[in-house]
């Protein structure tokens, strides 16, 4: 349990480091948050518990490919936001999300690539 604990401490603190820096620079905040460090953490835990080389490596893997199709919300975020407020860009951005991974999916998937059950 305490192992539990450790790894919900650590792993929240990345997200209170990436806001807190973001109070105080947009750039570093941004910056902070684009690292991988809840990948690098989830690496360190799997690693930790002493899972399979190719479970780790499998992770590494998917994460690259999951990242992409998160892109387009990035620049769609600052576009939105000050035209129809935070909530509904929020909710916009999860929409533009979902449908460019479908359409990301469906693309890596004629080279090979699964990433739909």
């Amino acid at each position: 349990m305490a192992w539990m604990v450790t790894k919900y401490l650590l792993t929240a603190a990345v997200v209170v480091i990436v806001s807190e820096a973001a109070k105080r620079s947009d750039k570093l905040g941004g910056f902070i948050a684009a690292l991988p460090m809840v990948t690098v953490l989830a690496l360190i835990w799997l690693y930790v518990e002493r899972q399979p080389q190719e479970k780790i490596a499998n992770h590494a893997w998917y994460t690259f490919w999951y990242v992409v199709p998160t892109l387009p919300m990035f620049l769609a975020f600052p576009v939105l936001l000050p035209r129809i407020g935070f909530w509904p860009t929020l909710l916009a951005c999860v929409v533009i999300t979902v449908i460019c991974f479908g359409l990301f999916a469906l693309l890596v998937k004629r080279f090979g690539i699964q990433l739909l059950p």
